[in-house]
């Protein structure tokens, strides 16, 4: 049947609603069927900031979620697992009650770097991100290696296929810091909400590929895979996070919308990495469904 209801609250993107932070970085807060999930952290204390302006109770997390190992999207994590590490940044840790269970791919504490013009960039998880993700207990963390129900109508992706020819991780994205192991970002996860209506997709980066995503989330939500195209498999009814578009090529912004258009989503929220020109293109291409993301936006299903 599906979650009866779903609300999610951008806590922090790179653009903003008026007197809230933006940051190059992603947080997302999701309430449905009876669970609460903070997914991703962005890369700083803002995204408990903004959740306080605005009424969020972080503390009543049950879920945090990981979507990969990028500094953007686990900077935030002391201020969720830091209760007994020092202040960061000048920000104590936000008071969360109990324990809340974190879920993530084993790879998001691998070293990452960006290698342009031969100068490498960290941009894997930062130290004390690092640090407190290795004082919790093994019983609080869940390493997702396979799709796994978080409840009976939640789920992650888990590691997605990369079938498509024409996408990649969306950048010069390495595992070393002179650029000769190419970094695939074989952590990079999605969340699915099933309502009676079609599934809600929350990215964090969309390094997998939104096509790729998009395949593997309905295959593995009907149960068995399709054999007639995917009439057969599940609906989307709405796309929410970033989508990596921002360094696409022609042919992979054009297969991104060929993908999408016959699935009628009632929703299309770019965030974070997307990119303004691809953003622009999938208004004009998909309509008013489409609704740029930024600090503060909630959407209830």
């Amino acid at each position: 049947m599906g979650a009866s209801t779903a609300h999610i609250t951008i806590l922090v993107d790179n653009k903003a609603s008026e007197g809230l932070a933006a940051e190059h970085g992603l947080s997302l807060w999701i309430e449905a069927d009876g669970k609460r999930v903070l997914f991703d952290t962005g890369q700083s204390a803002a995204f408990a900031a903004n959740a306080l302006a605005l009424g969020v109770k972080l503390a009543t997390a049950d879920i945090v979620v990981l979507s990969h190992g990028h500094y953007d999207h686990t900077g935030g994590l002391p201020q969720v697992f830091g209760a007994r590490s020092p202040a960061v940044g000048g920000q104590q840790p936000a008071a969360f009650i109990g324990a809340p269970q974190l879920y993530c791919h084993p790879g998001v504490t691998r070293p990452r770097y960006a290698v342009r013009e031969g100068k490498a960039t960290s941009i894997g998880m930062p130290v004390a991100s690092l640090g407190a993700l290795e004082q919790l207990p093994a019983s609080q963390v869940r390493w997702v290696r396979e799709p796994v129900w978080l409840s009976p109508n939640v789920g992650l992706t888990g590691p997605l296929p990369r079938l498509t020819p024409y996408e990649d991780s969306g950048g010069p994205f390495y595992l070393d810091a002179h650029g000769k192991q190419p970094d695939s970002i074989e952590d990079d996860l999605a969340l699915w909400i099933l309502t009676a209506k079609g599934l809600i997709l929350c990215l964090g980066c969309c390094h997998a590929g939104l096509v790729n995503t998009l395949r593997h989330v309905r295959t593995v939500t009907t149960g068995t895979r399709p054999t007639n195209g995917w009439s057969e498999a599940r609906q989307i009814r709405a796309v929410i996070g970033g989508l990596h578009l921002v360094n696409a090529t022609r042919e992979r912004l054009e297969g991104t919308i060929a993908e999408l258009k016959p699935l009628k989503p009632e929703l299309v929220v770019p965030c974070h990495c997307t990119g303004e020109a691809a953003v622009a293109q999938l208004k004009t291409a998909l309509g008013d469904i489409v609704q740029e993301g930024a600090s503060g936006l909630t959407f209830h299903f």
